[in-house]
Parts: structure tokens; sequence; C-alpha cells
């Protein structure tokens, strides 16, 4: 007897013990266990065998690695059932190390909310965090450990077909949208039941692809980089995001993903990041199609010296790391450190404590079917739809409207309204998603009459539709027309050289207005289009991108005035492909282009206006909103003082509406050229018709501050111009003050 609670008070204390360490200890009790192989494989990530999100490597020898200990992740792997398959392998290898499940949860798992690009139209932080929230709960529930989001790349040429997933060409509004979007996935703390590991990425300037053409090459100054494509990554690292992804390409001549100064100098030195670095897809490997590694072995070697610490689906570990541990050509510390940064993760988010805890199926069923979240969509749906004209008040539209037209070939889609990278949930149709044909059937009163023709489809040159939809407009009193891309047509290997939107639709239009009746029309996509003969002939347009699950009653809020649209673009729409880079933040030149009406001898097209078709922070609203009493606390401020910018905005209009304030910046002499104007703060209120509300700003040494040709931080002395206005061309109060020694 005596003997039996000997033993037991010794395993009593043994676990007391595992329980007073911290995480830190736990890794290193946990590494020193491990042979060089099973370290090797924590830092290997497979996709699983049902769903691929690029090259598929064939491997019928997975479960037979994973026994073994040589496979610390899955990808593309989601739900519980399969999840815990998955896992109950692991739990058979000899030191029970548990799986990760990474998946592209990138706007909604079920749930789906709009496009990033689409929310970032909202400037809605709290709203955007919600957005990461939800689908963090509904992934977590469903046995996903991390999600390959956000996309913080800074993207400002259109035909890049990612830029569907980012938050647009700001790199002040991508570092706010970024920090939000890491919050809501990763919620309070990793470890919960509903948080998911966050994955900033593409680490770094993917978004600056050369042409727009995907996996292409960078190449751009350091000041560039610091100033315009780090900061949002930077802005991820504050909110605690817990892994990184490298790029596919290259910058100035070095593959980011044997990208030591990003990687090592950057991300885990100066920024002291303490999370892993997992390759985006097979990009280890790839490194020899770049031409700056001669061979897998050399690949592995570049990657893992670099800082890359776990490889997505390339097999470049798992084949050579030994062999260059055994060579000398890679030191264990750098594996090991690797490791330990991996199994970190898998402590905090508490899978050696219970490796099924993000395996309950009762819980994946509630959360995939909880009423908030759709709520939550809905809501975030209608404050991403951006309205670009409004002739005449044509919206909002009366509900007792007594015959409406719905035309175009989206009116009936369903899927399309989910948009590029979505996900597919075992198990779930698509009876969920409220197609915009169901979303007007659902918003207008019983006396009103919607008839319906599809008109035409996306793409090609077939006019036979015509007819049938020319007839119905003639019968209504309004027509609203859909129309835009496929939802396949903006996403990874989407890029375009022509953004023009596709097939005959703009010519459907044409015929349509020549019937006289008042046209909507709503254009769907993922990225801005090319649409001159739509922006000069139609009396209304709304911009509604991919709005995800809730689309159509989002889209019948916004048309019939229960939501007042307020999104604004984060993004400038060009004239043509030709303008493209287009943005707001552009330096000037010694011949500057000032207006249209003078471009002779000056930096300026003979054949296209100098300004966007659309500016960045455009967007209207039902209302109306004036601005005026610009007041400084003062004109002369020193390097460790502040000035309080404040104003009175007023809304002058019939409709309660909300309106994003934006504040404005210009550094008028510097050591470097600097843009003639920087985003640098704003805010989003809401006023109720003809309410005012004095709004103030603070402007401080931060906010002066850029890097100059040293790379160093500084804000140098002398004037600078702010500027308040409704968008970044239209500043409505202008003033100026002194930085002075």
């Amino acid at each position: 007897m005596l003997k039996y609670c000997l033993i037991v008070f010794a395993l009593l204390a043994n676990n007391f013990c595992q329980a007073q360490k911290t995480i830190d200890q736990k890794v290193d009790s946990v590494l020193k266990l491990m042979t060089l192989d099973e370290k090797i494989g924590q830092l290997n990530q497979y996709n699983d065998d049902l769903n691929a999100t690029g090259p598929v490597t064939l491997d019928s020898t997975k479960k037979q690695q994973l026994l073994k200990g040589q496979l610390g992740s899955l990808l593309n792997c989601v739900g519980t059932l399969r999840t815990r398959a998955w896992q109950n392998i692991a739990m058979q290898s000899r030191l029970k190390i548990p799986l990760l499940f990474g998946q592209d949860v990138i706007h909604g798992y079920k749930t789906t909310f709009p496009i990033p690009l689409a929310e970032a139209c909202s400037w809605d932080m709290d709203a955007i965090q919600l957005a990461a929230r939800t689908a963090a709960t509904e992934a977590s529930a469903s046995g996903i450990h991390w999600t390959f989001a956000p996309m913080v790349d800074i993207a400002r040429d259109p035909r890049w077909g990612r830029v569907m997933e980012g938050a647009g060409e700001d790199p002040h509004l991508g570092s706010k949208i970024a920090y939000a979007r890491v919050k809501g996935f990763q919620g309070n703390k990793l470890g919960d039941v509903n948080s998911v590991m966050a994955c900033a990425k593409h680490f770094a300037a993917y978004g600056a692809a050369i042409g727009g053409r995907d996996y292409n090459s960078v190449d751009m100054s350091d000041r560039l980089l610091w100033e315009v494509y780090l900061p949002p990554f930077k802005a991820a690292v504050d909110a605690g995001a817990a892994t990184f992804m490298n790029s596919f390409n290259d910058l100035n001549g070095v593959p980011a993903t044997g990208n030591a100064y990003l990687q090592r100098d950057i991300l885990k030195g100066k920024w002291n990041f303490k999370g892993f670095v997992v390759s985006d897809w097979g990009s280890i490997g790839e490194m020899i199609n770049h031409g700056n590694v001669k061979n897998e072995y050399e690949a592995a070697l570049s990657a893992i010296t670099a800082g890359s610490d776990m490889d997505m689906e390339s097999r470049c570990y798992k084949n050579n790391l030994a062999q260059l541990v055994k060579d000398k050509k890679v030191p264990l510390a750098l594996i090991d450190d690797a490791v330990k940064r991996i199994l970190r993760k898998k402590f905090e988010l508490g899978l050696f404590d219970d490796p099924y805890k993000f395996c309950d199926a009762s819980r994946e069923q509630a959360a995939l079917n909880d009423p908030d979240h759709t709520k939550a969509a809905r809501e975030m749906a209608a404050k991403s739809i951006v309205l670009l004209k409004n002739q005449n008040n044509l919206l909002p539209l009366s509900k007792n409207t007594k015959t409406i037209a719905f035309i175009g070939p989206l009116v009936k889609a369903v899927k399309q309204n989910k948009g590029f990278w979505d996900v597919e949930v075992p198990g779930v149709d698509s009876n969920f998603i409220v197609s915009q044909w169901e979303g007007l059937q659902n918003k207008v009163e019983a006396n009103s009459t919607l008839l319906y023709a599809k008109g035409c489809e996306i793409e090609g040159e077939d006019k036979s539709g015509f007819a049938e939809a020319i007839d119905v407009a003639k019968r209504s009193d309004v027509v609203i027309l859909s129309i835009g891309e496929r939802r396949d047509m903006s996403g990874e290997a989407k890029s375009r050289s022509n953004i023009n939107i596709p097939g005959v639709q703009e010519e459907l239009l044409k015929e349509l207005l020549a019937t006289g009746k008042p046209v909507v029309v709503l254009i769907n996509t993922g990225r801005p289009l090319v649409f001159n003969y739509t922006a000069d002939n139609a009396p209304a347009i709304l911009y509604t991108w991919w709005l995800g699950s809730e689309a159509g009653n989002a889209i019948a809020d916004v048309l019939f005035g229960d939501y007042n649209p307020s999104a604004k673009l984060p993004i400038s729409f060009p004239y043509s492909t030709g303008q493209i880079p287009i943005y707001y933040s552009h330096f000037n030149t010694g011949r500057p282009a000032t207006n249209d009406s003078n471009r002779n001898y000056n930096s300026s097209y003979n054949d296209l206006s100098i300004y966007p078709r659309y500016e960045f922070g455009y967007g209207l609203s039902y209302t109306s909103f004036g601005y005026s009493n610009l007041q400084m606390s003062k004109k002369k401020i020193k390097a460790g003082e502040t000035i309080s910018v404040s104003l009175a905005v007023t809304n002058t209009g019939k409709y309660d509406g909300e309106e994003i304030v934006q504040l404005y910046i210009r550094d008028k002499v510097g050591s470097v050229v600097r843009p003639v104007k920087e985003l640098k703060d704003f805010t989003k209120i809401k006023l109720a018709a003809g309410q005012s509300k004095t709004i103030s700003f603070t402007i401080n040494k931060e906010k002066l501050s850029f890097y100059n040709n040293k790379l160093q931080w500084v804000a140098e002395p002398g004037d600078f111009e702010i500027m308040i206005g409704t968008s970044s061309k239209n500043i409505l109060l202008k003033d100026e003050f002194e930085l002075v020694n």
C-alpha cells in the first residue's frame, strides 16, 4: 500500500512540475527527445488528398511518414471528421506530436464575407475585425488551427489578380486593416477554441509584381519597400501575428523564400518576430526556376539559412536537410530554431494537452449555423458597396416601385457571389447563399412586380438574349442591370492584361438605356475594372464586388435605402490600362502635370487624363456632407509636440448617413522627394440628417516622419500642408504648419 501511494505521489508531483513549466521549457523538453528526422518532419507541410490550391505532389506515403513523425502540418484538410482522422495517425507516432491544420480562410469559412478588397472599402476596423473573428469561430470549430490570411500586400496594379485579397494601395489604411484582421483571427489569445493562428502574407512586396503578372519579379528601392510595402507587415507583427508566409517573387534579384534580409534581418531581427515562417506553395523548390540555386539541395540550404521555417509542399527540406546537416552546410542550431518556433505554436494552441480540442462535431454544427454570423456578413456586405454615381438621386428606390426589371448574367447566380478564395465546407451545399434575385424578392412589397431576363453571358459575343431583355425593360418602371466578372476571373493566377468589363455586357447596357428607362448598374467583380461607357452613361452605379453569402440581401438593403452606402475606394480606378499603375500618393516631378488642359512638356499622356476614373477615397452617399471651421491648435511645433486639428462636419442632406473624413499631409520640401499627399488619419462618423459634429485629429512627429536616403526614420524641419476631404482628390479644407528644430 505504501509503495502504491508513493507511485501516485510521484506521478502527481511530475504532473505538477510539468504544469509549472513555461512553454519554452516544454518546447526544450520535447526537442531533446527528437531525432534529426523527427525535427525535420516538423518543418514539412503537405496538402491533404482531397483539395489543392497549388500544383499537387502525388504522395501515397503521407500516412507512413506521419507515423514516423516526419510531418508537422497539413493544409486543405477541413471538417472535424477528417482532421480527427489525421490527428489519430499523428497520435500513433513515437512522440505523439500533434499536427497543425492550415487552410486558406481568406474571407469567411462557411459564412462568406465580401472579398478583402471589398471589406477594405468600409474603412471600418470594427466590422473588419468582426468578419475575421466570425471566420475564425467557424474554422476553429471545424478542426482548423491556422489560416493563411490576412494578405497585407500593398497593390497598385489592378491587372494583378490577387489585388482582390488585400486592402488596396495605401500603407496607412492597409496597416490599420492588417492589424484588425490579425486581431480578429486570433481573438483574445491563441489556444481559445474560437481562435486560429493568423498568417501575414506575402513577405514581401508581392503586390508590386512587374506588369501585374502573378509570380513575377519585383524591383524597387529600399526606401519604397520600407515606406509603402513593409508597414502593413509591421502592423501584423504588432498585432501578434503567429506566422508569416514568404512570397513567390524575387525582390531585387533574390527570391523572397531565400531572402535573409527579409526574414532574418528585418522580420526575426529588427522586428523580433517570435512566430514561424512558412513558404508559399512549393516556393522553396521554385528557387531553382528563378535561377538562384542549382537544385533542391541548394534550395533547402538557401531557404533554411534565410529563415524559412516550414516547407509547404516542395519536399526540399524532407529530402535534403539531413544531408545538409551531415555535410556541415546547415548547423543543427538552425534546424532547432525552426522546430522550436513551430512547437511553441502547437503548445500555445493547447494541442499537446488535447490534440482534438478543435475537433468537436457538436461545436462545429453550432458555429456553422449561428444566425449572428449571417447578420454580421449582411452588415459587412452592405458596408462594402460603393456608390459611384447617383444622377438625379435615382437611388434609393422605393419598395413600392410598381415594376422592376432585373436583368443581367449575374442576377440569379448563386455561388458567383462568394468570389474567389471561398471554402468548400464538407456536407454544406449552396442553399444558404442569397442570390441577388432572392435578395430583391425578400425586399420589395407585395404589390411590386419583378421581371427577369438574363440578356447575355458574362463572356462571349452572343447577343441573342438582348431582345428579351429590352422587352422586359420596356415593361418596367426601373431597370437594375447586374454585370461584371466571373468569380474566378480575379484571384491567384488570374492576372489580366485587359480589365474591361468582359463580353457584350456594356453593349447590353447601351440597348437598355435606349429604352429611356432609368437604369441602375451593379458591377460584380474582384478588382477595379475599366467601364467608361457605363461610367459616362448609366445614371446610377453601385460597385458591389463579390459580397459573399449575404450578397443578395445586402444589395437589396442598399438599393432600397435600408442601408445608406458609406464605402470609399481603397484603390484608384483607372480610365485605361495604359494609366496603370496609377495611385494618389505619387511624387511630383520637375515638370508636374497639374491638370488635363496643360499637357505640353509635362509628365502626362497626350491621350489620357492625369487623374484616375475614380480616385482613392472616393465614394458617394444618399445624403451630402459639409465640412467647415477648420481649426489648428498651433502653426509651429517642435518634434516632441503635437497639433490638434478640428473641423465641423454637417449632414446637409435628407438621409441619415456615415461619412469617412480623410486627413492627408504633404511634406513640401524634403531631403528626398515626398509624395504630393499621404493619408495619415481618418475617422468614420454617423450623422442624422441635419446633424453637425466636431471631430479632431492629432498630428505628431510620427505622422511627419519618413525614411531618408540612409533609411533613417526622420521628421525633417520645414513646412507641411494639411488637407481634409471626402477623397484624395476632393479636398475641402486646407491649412499649413511648420515643424521647427
